[in-house]
């Protein structure tokens, strides 16, 4: 069967796109705004895609599945609606040809999904489970961001944002999950969603599927995952131990059960990462020694404070924050490992929440622990971002952010976004 994905170097339409091939499938695509790491594992597992949306790059395919950035008024997707291909979703796609008969294990949460989702595909892995995944990111240890196998315990990270335009469920709601996880709720997608209530609401969905002899494992004392929970709990709940978190040479250490996990990822939202991925790995029957083994050998995702260059002065991070509470937690652990040393937070408001300005006040106090802060300046905003950071703080394009930079002579340089950041790196990096 010819399958053909629209938006496939998306981070969830990329990795859609391994497991079709991994099926047998003949697997195209298209999209725009292609960049790594999706567009590099796409290249190496030699699956064609075209750039843009032509309605004469679409081929005679068996089915095509359409991302959810595509609306009505894409020139393909008319083309398909009014030739009446055959069309799905991505989360549809999966539940349909692979879900239906497998454990599956669900990370949500607003953050963290990608990081907890790699750490318990790679404890199913090093516990001998040889699990099947699909993860928003390419897991290190893995060097894929998706496989398929013969297990019957199949990891995924599940997503609040809506299906496709055609279906505005969540995407999570296809996946009908047994163990699911849930690592924080805040509010976020403010294009799709008017309030956090209303993400709540597709949490609760969610919690609707998850079978009696299901498990749903999720933080202590959090409030708004608390009111998901009060609107009807049919399944046993888990909620997270306490730990404590230490600094060690190499990057931190915690201890659970009697086991110690000591690696080199930083703060504590690692740690509560890890946390909800031994108890998940736990409920299938995983002892808690045997995953905290693995993760000291986890390797990391990257774009998570993923280091792309270094010199004796300056070292220089990838990181895909772009929510003000994953900017915060990856600037606090940073500033726990390296003390006193320079931070400098490059930032791109790239995410149509950070651009409507429901965030601004909690970004400035995310940024604290930065010792200087660059943004690029967002072209449409709902909001002036000018009254919340100084002149020095703000820049009109890329090559202005290169240009101060390399008048900083040391420290960390953070790069936050979401997105390619019109290719910073490879214009920064020469520099330094």
């Amino acid at each position: 069967m010819h399958v053909h994905i629209l938006g496939i170097a998306g981070t969830f339409m990329g990795s859609l796109a391994l497991i079709a091939k991994q099926l047998g499938h003949t697997v195209t695509g298209m999209d725009q705004g292609v960049y790594p790491p999706m567009s590099t594992q796409l290249d190496e597992q030699g699956i064609d895609y075209t750039h843009g949306y032509k309605v004469k790059d679409l081929p005679n395919a068996d089915t095509f599945i359409i991302g959810n950035a595509l609306s009505r008024g894409n020139a393909c997707v008319e083309e398909i609606l009014n030739k009446q291909h055959h069309y799905t979703s991505g989360a549809q796609w999966l539940a349909e040809e692979v879900l239906h008969n497998k454990w599956v294990l669900a990370i949500s949460g607003t953050h963290g999904k990608t990081t907890t989702a790699s750490m318990l595909s790679w404890i199913l892995e090093c516990a001998g489970y040889n699990p099947s995944f699909l993860i928003g990111g390419v897991v290190e240890n893995f060097g894929v961001s998706s496989r398929l196998t013969d297990s019957n315990f199949f990891v995924i990270e599940a997503d609040e944002y809506d299906t496709a335009f055609f279906d505005k469920r969540s995407k999570f709601i296809h996946y009908h999950p047994k163990t699911l996880v849930i690592n924080n709720l805040e509010f976020d997608h403010a294009d799709i969603f008017d309030s956090l209530s209303d993400i709540q609401k597709q949490f609760h969905h969610l919690i609707r599927t998850i079978p009696s002899d299901g498990l749903i494992i999720h933080p202590k004392d959090t409030q708004a995952i608390n009111e998901v929970l009060e609107q009807g709990l049919w399944s046993s709940d888990q909620t997270l131990p306490a730990q404590k978190l230490n600094t060690t040479d190499i990057g931190s250490s915690f201890e659970i059960e009697g086991a110690m996990v000591n690696w080199h990822l930083l703060g504590e939202h690692n740690m509560q990462n890890g946390l909800g991925a031994i108890y998940a790995a736990h409920h299938i029957g995983i002892p808690f020694d045997v995953a905290c083994e693995a993760l000291n050998t986890f390797k990391g995702v990257k774009r998570r404070l993923e280091i792309k260059h270094q010199t004796n002065a300056v070292t220089l991070y990838d990181d895909f924050a772009h929510h003000p509470t994953a900017i915060k937690t990856t600037l606090s652990g940073l500033r726990a490992k390296v003390g006193n040393e320079n931070i400098v937070a490059i930032l791109e408001l790239r995410s149509n929440t950070m651009k409507s300005g429901v965030h601004q006040q909690s970004l400035v106090d995310a940024l604290k622990d930065a010792n200087q802060v660059l943004i690029l300046k967002p072209k449409n905003t709902d909001w002036d971002i000018d009254t919340l950071f100084d002149t020095d703080s703000l820049f009109s394009s890329v090559d202005d952010i290169v240009t101060k930079l390399g008048q900083i002579n040391q420290g960390h340089f953070v790069v936050m976004s979401n997105g390619s950041f019109d290719d910073i790196f490879n214009k920064l990096i020469p520099n330094l």
